[in-house]
């Protein structure tokens, strides 16, 4: 896949973002993120964001920085495993529909129903016909979804094959990260061309007007977790909301409270 430019200006990526620019910028950003979940709860919105790409692509660590310092109460992740016997007879999107956002709920897919489009397909989970059946449906399913009221946005993170080999070594070698690397990605990571086709064909049937795709270059992992973040807030159309100011009350006074004589179990402070 060519690399695809996002609106606003052209690509930085070779020019090193420091670890203090990028907490920075994302000190920012998270300010910014705070004031979209008061506008969300206060005005009762409902925001579905979709994150899908290969195996490595970085995803996952582009959520946690979403998802760093706001309420888990109002922005919740879902990241369902793999189906039921009894989900396999529903209608595919279907275990999915439970889990959009409510009044007041960012909803944050970490995969989501795109994977009968993706894995499912190139891993042969559905046939091609059943894939073929689900990209035809799924826009008429998204375009409900949205004029419900749901916000809807759909980012893939694109990786290089490069950058995805070193990502999946490093799972192999760094025993923080081992516990990412399945049996499934080292199938998924053989068939980077049968994943290629498949996504261009996800495109090609789903990037709509009424649900379009976003795609950001994730090699950089700094730079797309800013960039993503940036985008988000830049297509909601969220704005501060009135607080009252804050003070600290005073302290009640001890009245005579005396400390505990009891032989507590402290935790070692070994750092």
């Amino acid at each position: 896949m060519a690399k695809t430019q996002a609106k606003g200006g052209p690509s930085v990526e070779g020019k090193a973002l420091s670890y203090k620019e990028y907490r920075k910028a994302l000190f920012d950003l998270h300010v910014e993120l705070v004031k979209l979940q008061e506008w969300v709860v206060q005005t009762g919105s409902k925001v579905c964001i979709v994150f899908e790409g290969r195996d490595g692509a970085g995803k996952g660590g582009t959520i946690k920085a979403l998802t760093e310092r706001v309420s888990p109460r109002v922005f919740r992740v879902v990241a369902l495993p793999a189906p039921t016997d009894r989900e396999k007879s529903q209608m595919y999107v279907q275990r999915y529909l439970p889990h959009l956002p409510a009044a007041g709920e960012v909803v944050i897919f970490d995969r989501s129903w795109y994977n009968r489009a993706g894995v499912e397909r190139v891993m042969g989970f559905c046939t091609d016909a059943d894939a073929v059946a689900f990209l035809k449906a799924l826009p008429l399913v998204e375009r409900a979804i949205v004029e419900s009221g749901v916000i809807l946005l759909k980012y893939w993170l694109e990786v290089s094959p490069e950058e995805q080999t070193r990502r999946l070594e490093a799972r192999i070698h760094d025993g923080r990260k081992v516990w990412k690397l399945t049996d499934m990605d080292l199938k998924s990571y053989s068939r980077w061309y049968d994943y290629s086709r498949a996504r261009d064909a996800m495109f090609e049937a789903t990037d709509t007007g009424i649900a379009a795709w976003h795609v950001a270059n994730s090699n950089d992992k700094r730079r797309v977790r800013l960039n993503i973040i940036s985008d988000v807030l830049s297509r909601i159309p969220y704005t501060a909301m009135p607080r009252k100011k804050v003070t600290l009350p005073k302290r009640q006074k001890p009245d005579g409270y005396k400390e505990p004589d009891h032989p507590f179990k402290y935790v070692a402070e070994r750092f």
